[in-house]
């Protein structure tokens, strides 16, 4: 049966058909004698034949015009180019097949959305990276060949090797933060969130900061309630207030001043980290999160512009997110809220 065409099928059916209505006919003269019992039989089966050929006809028409339908939209699908027609007999066969292409043309629509996001993704963080590594390398490059080609004293060997390793430190320092945001973004590191008192991962985030801070002599004021207990990542959470903190340190004059405060609210622990430094314009300050975004005025300053956004990203992945209040001159307010449930 799996090896017969439908034609054939049709043949052997009329054959069938034909040769039991000759057996009834037969039969049927033989027990009556009578020619009209014949006739009538042969125009009943005359007449069942002909509606049996229309619908057979009719019914193969449909179909060749549904299969041609079909390979069209297949067509169609894998070039991208349009839809499944909709078709709306509900408890028909061809709504059936209809509403699973319209399904699967969804899903395929959806799995290019998602390769063309990443392969745009993937293009920006090669070209950033490749820009942000390109003025290190050009720089060791230039300290090389100096200590290569040109006699000099020792002291001035010494210059040129500490500004060389100042450029290793900036490129490790560029790499450790391109592992780290792609291990988080590839779901490589899953985040341990457990309960834990926040005051422990803020103090370790602030001891990174300290010597910073007090190079530029500025005054850090902390107001953390020591019971605040939350599910976090300690290590995760403690990078990403880190990065707020350490912009703080960057963006806040000689003297300046660094206030965190901590709060638990009701579904939420709040933490504040405002500096007095130069601000954001409201206008910027949707970019600020943006991989590898700096503003023009602060290229003189250490970095690379990956920080918030590596913040913003560890703190999305532990169900928190984070607002910025600010303006131009009045310093800056980042408010980090993690969720106590």
């Amino acid at each position: 049966m799996n090896g017969l065409s439908v034609n054939r099928a049709c043949i052997l059916g009329a054959a069938f058909f034909g040769g039991t209505s000759l057996v009834f006919l037969t039969a049927a003269f033989l027990l009556t004698g009578d020619p009209a019992v014949v006739w009538a039989g042969l125009l009943f089966i005359a007449l069942t034949l002909t509606c049996v050929v229309f619908f057979t006809a009719f019914l193969r028409r449909k179909l060749i015009l549904f299969s041609n339908s079909l390979c069209r939209t297949i067509d169609d699908m894998l070039d991208g180019t349009a839809s499944p027609l909709q078709i709306y007999e509900e408890e028909s066969l061809f709504y059936k097949i209809n509403h699973r292409l319209a399904r699967l043309y969804e899903v395929m629509r959806g799995n290019q959305a998602r390769v063309a996001k990443e392969r745009a993704d993937l293009q920006e963080l090669i070209s950033a990276i490749s820009h942000q590594v390109k003025t290190p390398i050009a720089n060791l490059q230039m300290v090389n060949a100096t200590l290569l080609e040109q006699p000099m004293s020792k002291e001035k060997q010494q210059e040129f090797i500490i500004a060389a390793s100042g450029q290793l430190d900036k490129l490790n320092f560029l790499m450790q933060a391109m592992i780290k945001t792609s291990r988080l973004e590839t779901g490589v590191i899953s985040l341990n969130q457990k309960t834990q008192p926040i005051y422990d991962t803020l103090a370790a985030a602030l001891g990174g900061i300290l010597p910073n801070a007090e190079k530029k002599q500025l005054h850090v004021r902390v107001d953390c309630p020591p019971d605040i207990a939350l599910a976090h990542d300690g290590k995760w959470t403690s990078e990403a207030l880190f990065n707020i903190l350490d912009n703080a340190v960057k963006y806040t004059p000689k003297n300046g001043a660094i206030c965190v405060c901590v709060q638990g609210l009701e579904l939420y622990v709040k933490i504040d980290i405002t500096d007095n430094g130069k601000g954001i314009a409201k206008s910027r300050q949707s970019m600020i999160f943006k991989r590898f975004y700096r503003e023009e005025e602060v290229h003189d300053v250490e970095g690379i512009g990956i920080g918030l956004y590596l913040a913003r990203e560890i703190i999305t992945m532990q169900g928190g997110y984070i607002q910025v209040t600010s303006s131009p001159g009045r310093g800056s307010t980042f408010s980090v809220f993690l969720p106590r449930e």
